[in-house]
């Protein structure tokens, strides 16, 4: 088994191999259960490799080599057997050839599948069969290494049970310390309203505190997203990073010194919770990294794992893949984080509700908490986020506002100074606090400055500006 040269004929005594080496290390297994379809193995073997997936899907550890001969019905030269003392190269060994293995299997199904299609002249179908055969493969590109050779975690990272903070006090506040680990966190907003941004900063926030961080992008490419994080972490705008370059380098290694690990990794959509557990148990094998949160950007473009289903079917596609997030997070102990789209039933709405989330009441039934995202261009303009506290399961906050204030040079999100944390925001609810508009009429308006006297009515503003344009400006931030 030395030679580490990768097989083409992949007959019953091979495959008999992969399994009982499968068997012998859980960490192979587990590294290899993206790809692992029982479907692919001799007919023989079939039965044997269902009852190897089911019950590890069922039990969370290996069955026994008697356990599945017993259960597969195996005698004599069939039976599964001890594959004798095995070190790291043998296993290396088995990754590559069983990722080829698996590779070679769904190619020939997908042939055999596209000779049907291609009768038919259904060509579409022919090019996603074979496209998705031709990704089939092991998590082995880790993504990018944001902090450029970080020296290692912060040891004897504490938390109280498990709770991590968010990075905003107003946030925290309302959730009583923080995101819990093994819970799923939601954070819904329109299009271009901020989500990624959020994310971001949540993984900036908590990679400073010294928590090792995963960001998993859907659709921004893995650049787009460091670049955004330099401006972030530096404080240098987003549009002089290029002129900037020997800061930035310079800044960035030192703030990594002292932080976390942020890894930043790119999957095209239609990946499933599967292919996210792959991924994090090869990172966490490869690097020896504990990963504390992981961050998905988005929800939506994810599709489940334990079932087929229609991606126009959001309900039930949204459902399965919430409710395997949520399980992943409790299998992992990892902070999960991620983000949804509201409908454009809600770009009009100053309060929100799960109709106006894609997918509905199955996301905020499944997740922790969720949370909605307020805002506008004028908004964002004036420096300011406003989250509507959706669903909690862990405080009474749900229907309060909370404002926070963005910096649109640095795209860093922050608490707001004046935050009373009173979670009463009904006077101004879209585009900042109370007082902000108080500004705006006193700049607008001229008061009488006297005490009224006892019994008499206290006398009434009287505007120098015209009462039209007054009234036009006022309704006009209630549309925001």
């Amino acid at each position: 088994m030395s030679d580490t040269r990768q097989n083409t004929d992949y007959g019953y005594d091979i495959q008999k191999v992969y399994l009982e080496m499968m068997l012998q290390d859980a960490e192979s297994f587990v590294r290899c259960q993206a790809v692992f379809d029982p479907n692919s193995f001799d007919r023989r073997l079939k039965v044997p490799a269902e009852f190897l997936g089911g019950y590890v899907a069922e039990h969370n550890t290996l069955p026994t080599l008697d356990m599945v001969n017993a259960a597969s019905e195996l005698h004599g030269d069939n039976k599964l057997r001890h594959p004798g003392d095995l070190n790291d190269s043998h296993y290396d060994w088995l990754l590559a050839e069983f990722e080829t293995f698996s590779k070679h299997k769904a190619l020939e199904a997908a042939i055999l599948k596209s000779a049907d299609l291609l009768e038919k002249g259904d060509y579409g179908a022919c090019e996603d069969i074979v496209k998705k055969a031709v990704q089939i493969g092991l998590q082995k590109d880790l993504g990018t290494n944001y902090f450029a050779d970080p020296r290692g975690r912060l040891e004897g990272i504490k938390s109280t049970n498990g709770q991590v903070s968010t990075g905003w006090a107003a946030i925290d506040k309302k959730l009583f310390g923080g995101f819990n680990r093994g819970e799923l966190n939601i954070f819904a907003g329109g299009s271009g309203a901020g989500k990624s941004l959020f994310l971001a900063n949540i993984g900036v926030n908590m990679a400073e505190k010294g928590l090792n961080v995963i960001y998993l992008t859907l659709e921004l490419s893995e650049a787009l997203v460091s670049m955004r994080v330099d401006s972030m972490l530096t404080g240098i705008p987003s549009r002089d990073v290029f002129k900037n370059i020997d800061d930035v380098e310079m800044k960035v290694k030192m703030i990594g010194k002292k932080s976390g690990k942020f890894q930043v990794k790119y999957m095209p959509s239609g990946k499933t919770a599967n292919d996210v557990r792959s991924y994090i148990k090869e990172y966490e094998i490869k690097t020896g990294t504990k990963v504390d949160v992981l961050l998905i950007d988005y929800l939506d473009l994810l599709m489940p794992a334990s079932t087929k289903v229609s991606a126009e079917n959001l309900y039930i596609k949204d459902k399965y893949v919430s409710e395997e997030l949520r399980n992943l997070a409790m299998e992992l102990n990892t902070v999960f984080v991620t983000a949804a789209q509201l409908n454009r039933g809600a770009v009009e709405e100053i309060e929100f509700d799960h109709s106006h989330i894609s997918g509905g009441l199955s996301k905020i039934q499944t997740a922790d908490n969720v949370f909605g995202i307020f805002t506008s261009r004028a908004m964002r303009e004036r420096g300011r986020y406003q989250l509507q506290l959706m669903k909690t399961r862990n405080s009474g906050g749900v229907g309060q506002k909370i404002d926070l204030e963005f910096d649109l040079d640095t795209l860093r999100i922050r608490d707001c100074d004046d935050d009373d944390d009173s979670g009463n925001t009904n006077t101004y609810n879209q585009t900042g606090s109370s007082s902000a508009i108080a500004d705006v009429l006193k700049r607008s308006t001229t008061m009488t400055s006297s005490e009224p006297d006892a019994g008499k009515p206290a006398p009434k503003i009287k505007a120098e500006a015209d009462s039209t344009k007054l009234r036009g400006f006022l309704n006009n931030l209630g549309d925001e």
